[in-house]
């Protein structure tokens, strides 16, 4: 490249200082980006009521579970970057992300495009709670329809995650969420419901997504990438790596995310009130995810160089602050749901019997923030050596083993109703740092080669 000012090198420097400076900004970019998904929530909440409460959520999990898919190869696109950077190659750096760009944006065509066509049949599915059916079948409709935007600035900002740039998707993320709480306002309160909590979410996410190629437009030169047929035409060798970690990452993801909305299946055949208590702990998690998020893509980064580098002391650095960080943030979270359980969830909804349920959900809170906590550096050391296997095992594990075993136990078999499917999903949200932390420990994960260098 002939400049290499975009690109970070973090194989070498203070690694505490330079993990939260490169976490700083996703964590700004993940709290705005939850902020306006909140914001989704809240208006609808007070606007619609709980029907439309319970729409926004189920439609919400449903578009991750579709965005789950395309980001597993937008992950595995950031390890082969972050590790291409370690070894010093920066000519397989764009040839990767041509390959990013052809293949994760076909893919998000090709399942808005299924989505919409089967959109009828997920919503019998789900067990839709029938208050909620036309304003959830609205929601999905018009999300799943702008899914090429929202997997597009995912896809971009993985790229700029990948050469250690974090702080311009954050300005980007800054400019959408202030668009998108605009829209909700004047979408909902004019009487748009779901549907316009939708269409701002779409609208606000194109903005961004546009924003983020234009950057890369500009700094093509420093990046080495042109957008040209013959960038954009994915090399066989790149793109067999991009699909060979791709493909575990996104069965994890879709894994876990089928197993939620097994649960979110389940749970709604208890009403509509229980859906929206629901729907708001679902949010909740991620003002937890927050944190999780910022720290597994810093980290992966992180991890991915040094891995590729063989600066092992580094990788347990990094690791360690990760770990710090993340109990810090749950603990804090944990005080204030303990503290203010009706508060919180009136901020959603001010129903009476959605706030008589709050109190039972605490607990359930509790596990999900430490859970996340812990999730964050397992995630960023499993993303960031590039080990497929091991993606794969964790998703069938925490998706399958965890989630849906543990759900059927305490509901069912042992006849705990909805609070035994809150606890299981709560519970399975250890999966990760239970087999990536003996794996650490061990030091296995020290003779493993990066699949860049193969």
């Amino acid at each position: 490249m002939a400049d290499d000012s975009l690109v970070k090198d973090y194989t070498s420097g203070p690694v505490a200082r330079q993990l939260i400076g490169f976490a700083w900004p996703f964590m700004l970019s993940n709290l705005l980006q939850t902020a306006y998904n909140l914001v989704d929530m809240v208006v609808v909440g007070q606007f619609v009521g709980p029907a439309g409460l319970s729409a926004v959520g189920i439609g919400a999990d449903l578009i991750h579970m579709y965005t789950f898919v395309c980001m597993g190869f937008c992950n595995a696109g950031q390890v082969l970057i972050s590790q291409y950077i370690g070894l010093k190659d920066r000519a397989s750096v764009s040839r990767i992300v041509g390959a990013m760009f052809t293949f994760i944006l076909s893919l998000s065509l090709v399942i808005s495009a299924l989505g919409l066509v089967f959109a009828g049949q997920i919503m019998g599915w789900l067990h839709v709670p029938p208050e909620a059916l036309d304003y959830c079948r609205q929601y999905t409709v018009c999300c799943t329809a702008g899914l090429f935007f929202l997997v597009g600035y995912v896809m971009v900002a993985a790229i700029l995650r990948g050469i250690g740039e974090s702080r311009r998707p954050m300005v980007f993320i800054i400019i959408a969420s202030v668009l998108n709480v605009i829209l909700d306002l004047v979408f909902v309160s004019g009487g748009m419901g779901p549907l316009g909590a939708a269409l701002a979410t779409v609208i606000a996410q194109g903005v961004s997504f546009l924003l983020c190629v234009g950057y890369l437009w500009r700094r093509r030169d420093r990046l080495g990438f042109e957008f040209h047929w013959r960038y954009l035409r994915p090399d066989r060798t790149n793109l067999q790596k991009l699909l060979k970690l791709g493909v575990p990452m996104s069965i994890q993801s879709c894994a876990i995310n089928l197993s939620m909305l097994f649960v979110s299946r389940s749970i709604n055949t208890y009403g509509v009130t229980v859906s929206a208590v629901t729907s708001v702990g679902n949010k909740l998690s991620t003002v937890a995810s927050i944190i999780c998020q910022a720290l597994s893509q810093s980290g992966a980064t992180m991890v991915g160089q040094n891995f590729a580098a063989r600066q092992f002391d580094r990788v347990t650095r990094t690791l360690a602050t990760a770990v710090a960080v993340g109990l810090a943030f749950a603990a804090a979270l944990s005080a204030v749901m303990i503290a203010w359980p009706e508060r919180v969830f009136a901020l959603f909804d001010d129903d009476a019997a959605v706030l008589a349920m709050s109190r039972s959900y605490v607990l359930v809170a509790v596990l999900n923030f430490f859970g996340y906590a812990l999730r964050g550096p397992s995630t960023a050391l499993c993303n960031g050596m590039g080990f497929p296997v091991m993606n794969f095992v964790l998703g069938i594990l925490d998706g399958v083993v965890m989630r849906i075993g543990l759900c059927v136990l305490l509901a069912r078999t042992l006849g705990m109703g909805v609070q035994g499917y809150w606890l299981g999903g709560a519970l399975a949200g250890f999966t990760f740092f239970l087999v990536m932390g003996p794996y650490f420990l061990s030091g296995k994960w020290k003779k493993r080669a990066p699949p860049a260098a193969a």
